[in-house]
């Protein structure tokens, strides 16, 4: 079920499901609209002739002249986008193109112009003047009027929401926003249940219980998007194995490298292989579901491209160091998954390749530290952020992960600063955290 769900949100976030589907119901309303209009007869007098078309030359102008203007505006709509994604890819990476394309209001403008211009052709063609016969669907006309207003509004808030979108602070926000609720929803999931101290587990003898060993091979070349934990789960429960995992979701995958091995008191067949392998969805791209890193990446790479000697900005990396702060300081306290799973009898089960804190950490500070060499202001930057997280981080192997990078930071800024009162600023700061 899980797995039907990431192919459902995969499928939602693509740039063109939303027209299509306002498309669709255009084509519905217009035949409706147009059936409900040969039912009702319309008074010639009172306030209704104000608002309803009495005349078929009238009725076809204005259905033509609304046609034209909404595919005309579609097409701006269409190239403004494209220009919007060409300076995003330029000025933020290539990778940040999908947040600009799954901007929900960019689908429903680019599909609203177009649903309206098909809508009024369809109505177009429903009036009919025949001498004898006079039809003429008021009730549609006046909805198509109505949502050539609305498109002119959605307009104005489109151009207002595009030039927004393509400053750096609003994209730097959206992503920590994106990153801090993928932290909230990731972590808690479980793949079976957990113990508490992974030290007191003795894996080697679970494993040796089994009599046989099946390698699992990878089916295709292409990046880990999914692993469907639930239904791994039962699947392991159902056939009394033990699953052992190599490689978790964003990790590159090569045709027949082995992903994963299976522990069993029989002999596994490739039929039966394949039903396992069912569970894992690999795939051209990452994507970010399971993916915290590719996340975190996107951010550090707004950072880098900042920190070029071609841009030279450094308050935009600075302003990406302070929102990884508010991640890391949050994942210093959270519980971090255990990787190995149980099932509900308390046995082995899953033997998983988890992301741990100091995986994230080197993620999110790794690549600015190396390209802050001479920016004086992020490198101190850097070790403020790293000292803040310090104090959020309760467990000991954390606490050497950021006391790590806090050393580094400092060597960087020694090898590189060569004004002694900025260096003297980074020891000061260095001094609360490396005593």
């Amino acid at each position: 079920m899980k797995k039907l769900f990431f192919f459902y949100k995969e499928l939602v976030a693509t740039f063109w499901f939303v027209p299509v589907l306002i498309i669709g119901l255009s084509v519905i309303l217009s035949i409706g609209l147009v059936s409900l209009d040969s039912y009702l007869v319309i008074p010639e007098e009172g306030w209704f002739r104000f608002f309803l078309v009495n005349s078929t030359d009238s009725a076809r102008s204005i259905l033509s002249t609304i046609s034209g203007a909404m595919i005309g505006v579609a097409g701006t709509v269409f190239s403004v986008t494209l220009v919007v994604l060409t300076l995003a890819s330029s000025q933020f990476g290539p990778r940040l193109i999908k947040n600009f394309m799954y901007v929900r209001l960019n689908q429903i403008v680019l599909g609203s112009y177009i649903a309206n211009y098909l809508y009024c052709l369809l109505v177009l063609n429903a009036i009919k003047d025949d001498g004898d016969y006079i039809f003429i669907p008021s009730i549609s006309i006046l909805v198509a009027i109505l949502a050539a207003i609305v498109n002119i509004i959605l307009l104005i808030i489109f151009i207002h929401k595009i030039a927004i979108s393509i400053q750096a602070d609003k994209v730097i926000a959206d992503i920590s926003d994106f990153i801090s609720n993928q932290v909230k929803t990731l972590f808690p999931e479980k793949m079976g249940e957990e113990i508490a101290n992974d030290d007191v587990v003795d894996a080697s003898a679970v494993i040796s219980a089994y009599q046989k060993r099946t390698s699992i091979a990878s089916p295709k070349a292409g990046y880990l998007q999914y692993i469907d934990s639930e239904a791994l789960m039962e699947a392991v429960i159902k056939h009394d194995v033990l699953l052992e995992l190599y490689h978790r979701s964003g990790s590159y995958l090569v045709e027949g490298l082995e992903i994963g091995a299976l522990y069993s008191n029989e002999h596994w067949e490739k039929d039966k292989l394949k039903k396992i392998l069912t569970h894992f969805v690999i795939g051209k791209t990452k994507t970010s579901q399971q993916d915290l890193e590719f996340s975190i990446h996107q951010m550090v790479e707004i950072a880098a491209r900042a920190l070029s000697p071609g841009v030279n900005d450094p308050y935009t990396a600075i302003a990406c160091i302070d929102n990884l702060t508010a991640t890391m300081s949050y994942l210093a306290q959270a519980k971090f998954p255990s990787k190995y799973r149980y099932d509900e009898e308390e046995k082995l089960r899953i033997i998983a390749d988890t992301l741990d804190f100091e995986g994230v950490l080197d993620a999110a500070f790794n690549q600015i530290r190396q390209f802050s060499g001479g920016s004086t202001a992020v490198i101190i930057r850097l070790m403020e952020a790293l000292t803040i997280i310090h104090g959020f981080t309760k467990k000991d192997r954390h606490k050497k992960a950021v006391l790590k990078h806090a050393g580094m930071v400092l060597n960087i800024g020694k090898q590189t600063i060569n004004e002694e009162n900025d260096l003297h600023d980074l020891i000061e700061r260095s001094n609360e955290i490396l005593k």
